[in-house]
């Protein structure tokens, strides 16, 4: 049997497999495939994934999926029609927003549209007060008229949202009852299954988007099943969530919104098992696509979960909030499809306009005529003209060069030297959200080693970190499909966060402790409910959302197993007083407040084993498939021998400049830097300086 792992991106769709026996649990060597992702139809690039890689469905016996349906719907606005309900004088909450503009001094800021217009957004008498206690309960027959307006509107999907469902959805229960009874086939969703946290707006946004993309995810998620189920896959598949975990079908239609970063999250889940398997726990995570480039911090092996999370949100524009568990990712639209061009003023940029998949750089040969940083990445040399993935034959330079030129004329310079500025100014982009993950989280980049991944990361990773002073770049076997990758290792995780704000020095720790356990037994109610594997184990980990009292935000504390008593909480303060001055350099004496509770669910199941490259006794010269003139930018041109990464073995050791191909990813080893194969087939570089 095979377990297999697909993950769409804007450009690419990746898989990534390996034989598994499920009696005795041994596995076989994970390989990977790439195919270009069809826009028009995403589920016949996974299948084409799985055709292309040489499989059968019928053969699978594991299969995770991940997907950009969710944040492409919300980015190209094809959602649904929405009708949202909310408590009586709270229907315009939605568009009154926040208001910490992002650019404080653009006196020509426009708030972003709400999903949802006003016409659309109606009040129902019902009341929760802060504490969860019902003081107006829902009369289900007053929703009879909103539906009919529904209706004659056209909508499509329902978000509900009543003050303080947080602290009790009784009122929202009924109400989506109600609405299900008088309306089954229309979609519905209610704020308190995305989310049991407090804060009105993020709440409702949250609520609006997940109705926005649940109609169009579906219809995708059913299609899939059905089309696997058609080929002949026995176990329903699982959904990659953005929080590093995954869960079934039927859980993922009924609150979509937790895709909403699927396919980034299984590679930060991949870097983060590859850093404890190699014994460096503290590393960055860099994934660098089609599309965009993507960043996370992994500190003592684990990945940070947050749910202050933004869509189109920028130093420009306040975006959307959605109160969802995910990956804390920085993602910034530079990848290897971004176009560069010269805005009005002369300035060169790079994204975040993409060529996408179709029709790709000019290098594809697809039509493209606008310069990326693939093509530069050809001029350059970096990029072998003959083996361009995306494309059939050999690149037509001529073409790629006159993109240059075009792109060049602005500031009367050639191709090449446009190219070389291109990259930089991707890179400088990049250098940037590195930062963010780092620098400005309180942690120095010095004391980390980069994983880089992806199409492009193994191509920027070494500059990168020089720019940085990281010591160490690892290029993981498969770079090209490593996200994919990282979902074959993935477990069934629920994330269970209740806003329950309480002083610390105020509360019965017993009282802190029956909360968690409430949490926890709604967490064993779900995993007996849905999809646990008999006989798998179900690991329980608690967090807290903590601040100092009259703070207005918080940050996230990972909490020791064990009883909660009055050490315990100790312990907690502590913890928290460490974590604060890391972040914001400000230790206080004052009182310190748990807002919310967090606990995290992990069914646990089989993993394939990392596989281990044997070492034959080969030499590094049987690895050496040709040489090329190659531009480093500020480090010049030199003749540069190229490897293919496959006929590297363990314990080979190549010293820049050289450049390591395999299918998908080049690696790029500048002058002065020098990498080694170790056993898991990882390149290890070092970066001098």
């Amino acid at each position: 049997m095979v377990r297999v792992a697909t993950d769409i991106g804007g450009t690419f769709t990746d898989i990534a497999w390996c034989d598994h026996d499920p009696a005795t649990g041994a596995s076989g060597p994970i390989q990977g495939w790439k195919t270009s992702t069809t826009p028009a139809d995403l589920t016949q690039g996974v299948l084409n994934a799985i055709t292309g890689a040489g499989l059968a469905v019928a053969d699978l016996d594991f299969f995770a999926h991940g997907t950009t349906v969710v944040i492409n719907t919300l980015a190209e606005r094809k959602g649904a029609r929405v009708g949202l309900i909310t408590t009586t004088g709270f229907r315009d909450v939605l568009e009154i927003a926040r208001g910490n503009r992002p650019d404080l001094f653009n006196f020509r800021f426009i708030k972003p549209p709400p999903f949802v217009p006003r016409h659309l957004r109606r009040e129902i008498a019902e009341r929760v007060d802060h504490t969860g206690t019902v003081t107006i309960p829902l009369d289900p027959a007053a929703l009879a008229p909103l539906l009919a307006d529904f209706r004659a509107e056209g909508v499509e999907a329902i978000a509900i949202c009543f003050l303080h469902a947080y602290a009790n959805p009784a009122n929202e229960i009924a109400a989506a009852a109600a609405i299900r009874a008088a309306w089954p086939e229309i979609h519905v969703i209610a704020s308190h299954a995305p989310t049991r946290e407090w804060r009105e707006y993020e709440r409702t946004s949250t609520a609006v988007l997940s109705a926005y993309v649940m109609p169009v995810v579906d219809t995708y998620l059913e299609t899939l099943a059905q089309r696997l189920a058609t080929g002949g896959l026995a176990r329903a598949p699982f959904i990659m969530q953005s929080n590093g975990g995954v869960v079934s079908v039927r859980q993922a239609r009924r609150n979509p919104i937790v895709m909403v970063e699927s396919g980034p999250a299984g590679g930060v889940l991949g870097a983060a098992v590859l850093a404890r398997a190699i014994g460096r726990p503290d590393v960055i995570a860099l994934d660098i696509g089609g599309t965009t480039a993507k960043c996370s911090l992994i500190a003592g092996g684990k990945m940070r979960i947050t749910t202050d999370y933004r869509i189109e949100h920028d130093r420009f524009n306040a975006g959307y909030p959605i109160k969802t568990p995910v990956v804390d990712i920085v993602e910034l639209g530079t990848g290897g499809g971004s176009i560069a061009w010269f805005d009005d003023g002369g300035k060169l940029h790079v994204g975040p306009q993409s060529a996408g998949a179709t029709p790709g750089p000019v290098a594809y040969g697809r039509g493209g005529i606008k310069p990326t940083v693939t093509d530069a990445h050809v001029l350059a040399g970096r990029i072998d003209p003959a083996s361009v993935l995306g494309r059939d034959g050999a690149v037509d330079l001529d073409h790629v060069r006159d993109a240059y030129a075009d792109l060049g004329a602005r500031i009367a310079m050639t191709p090449e030297a446009t190219a070389r500025g291109v990259l930089r100014v991707a890179e400088v982009n990049m250098e940037n959200a590195l930062k963010l993950v780092s620098i400005n989280r309180g942690y120095d980049p010095r004391d980390f080693a980069l994983v880089a991944y992806g199409g492009g990361g193994p191509l920027h990773a070494a500059a990168l970190a020089t720019a940085l002073r990281i010591p160490e770049v690892i290029i993981p076997a498969h770079a090209a499909v490593f996200s994919a990758w990282g979902m074959l290792l993935t477990d069934i995780r629920r994330d269970h966060i209740r806003t329950s704000v309480a002083r610390l020095d105020r509360i019965d720790p017993a009282e802190i402790a029956a909360r968690f356990a409430d949490l926890e037994a709604q967490a064993n109610a779900e995993i007996q409910s849905d999809e646990a594997t008999p006989g798998s184990t179900t690991l329980i980990e608690r967090a807290a959302d903590m601040r100092y009292h009259g703070q207005e935000h918080t940050v996230k504390i990972d909490l020791p197993a064990g009883p909660i008593d009055a050490a315990a909480i100790a312990t907690w303060i502590a913890r928290f007083r460490d974590a604060h001055d890391r972040l914001y350099r400000v230790r206080l004496d004052g009182a310190v407040e748990i807002v919310n509770l967090h606990l995290v669910s992990t069914t646990v199941l089989a993993h394939p084993d990392l596989p281990q490259r044997p070492a034959t006794g080969a030499r590094l010269e049987a690895a050496l498939t040709g040489r090329r003139q190659v531009d480093y930018g500020e480090a010049g041109r030199h003749d540069t021998p190229v490897y293919d990464r496959e006929r590297l073995e363990p314990g080979m050791t190549i010293a820049g400049p050289a450049l390591i191909e395999e299918r998908g990813a080049v690696a790029v080893l500048a002058p002065g830097n020098t990498g080694r194969i170790d056993t898991f087939a990882n390149l290890i570089i070092k970066i001098e300086g």
